[in-house]
């Protein structure tokens, strides 16, 4: 059994394996498993990245029957049961794709360039060495108008990471901004929280949604709903309908697409480039390979 991926899903199918009459080999770009809800935490330096990355050779160490490697897996073969990988072409009986998402920008090149995302250890790292840099350098500047940009964070996209982002952010403005910078002030640091859907942490209830709308207004994010992102050149956040943000810290989480490997039939990718399975999460139209968790679309 070859499991391409080691979040989550990955852990639980080698985890579940353990003492079964198969062998088990896990391939992944990193030798590390990465806590995913915690990286809102390491971005805004409340952890430190070590705290949410765990060894997964150590994490199976006791098992027998399982083998890990560090390579990228580039494409499915089906017709011959083979993966090509940056260490070369393995074979399997079966394969399991838990390959998670990615950031998605909507086919926004600028926004891509400039924007951030965070869906990693090394991009939650690029996001707190960012925000820090950016304060030192407010630091030295003397007008409103040259501190403003470098002051003004907007996250893009109100689900759980815009709003756990959001939330952080102004924790540090409200409680330790002016003791860390004391030549900055408290009303000089923006947050901003935009979404095109009309109301935050769009998939969960009402109430929910509610109680952390008036919780982000209770700590000063300025929450702004149904407004539409048209383009970032790295200064400017322009909106669809003309409203502008000056800023150097635009923080992208406003949609994820599967990380899919080539090979696939086309006709089974779906919306959110995610692969079509049945109720076992057996990708359509085969009889031994299985998509799970973010990449899978049942």
């Amino acid at each position: 059994v070859v499991i391409v991926g080691g979040g989550f899903g990955g852990l639980q199918v080698a985890n579940k394996l353990d003492g079964k009459p198969v062998e088990v080999l896990m391939l992944d770009k990193h030798n590390y498993h990465t806590f995913q809800p915690l990286l809102y935490q390491v971005a805004t330096g409340s952890l430190e990245a070590g705290s949410i990355a765990f060894s997964l050779r150590k994490n199976f160490a006791g098992q027998k029957n399982f083998r890990f490697n560090i390579a990228e897996v580039s494409k499915v073969n089906p017709e011959k049961n083979t993966i090509d990988t940056s260490i070369g072409e393995i074979d399997y009986d079966y394969l399991v794709i838990a390959t998670g998402s990615t950031t998605n920008f909507f086919g926004n090149k600028d926004i891509e360039r400039f924007a951030m995302p965070m869906k990693s250890i090394p991009e939650a790292l690029n996001l707190r060495y960012s925000i820090l840099q950016n304060l030192e350098e407010a630091t030295l500047k003397t007008t409103k108008a040259e501190k403003e940009p470098l002051l003004t964070f907007v996250l893009v996209g109100a689900g759980p990471t815009g709003v756990e982002l959001a939330g952080s952010l102004a924790e540090i403005r409200n409680h330790i901004l002016c003791k860390d910078y004391p030549k900055l002030k408290q009303e000089d640091m923006k947050v901003y929280l935009v979404d095109f859907m009309p109301k935050v942490l769009g998939p969960f209830s009402d109430e929910a949604s509610k109680k952390a709308y008036d919780f982000l207004e209770g700590m000063g994010v300025d929450v702004l709903l149904n407004v539409k992102v048209e383009s970032y050149d790295g200064e400017e956040i322009k909106f669809e309908g003309g409203k502008t943000i000056k800023s150097k810290n635009v923080i992208w989480s406003a949609g994820v697409m599967g990380e899919v490997l080539q090979g696939l039939d086309k006709e089974i990718i779906v919306k959110g480039n995610r692969i079509k399975v049945d109720n076992n999460c057996r990708v359509e139209g085969t009889k031994n390979i299985f998509a799970i968790g973010d990449v899978a679309a049942m």
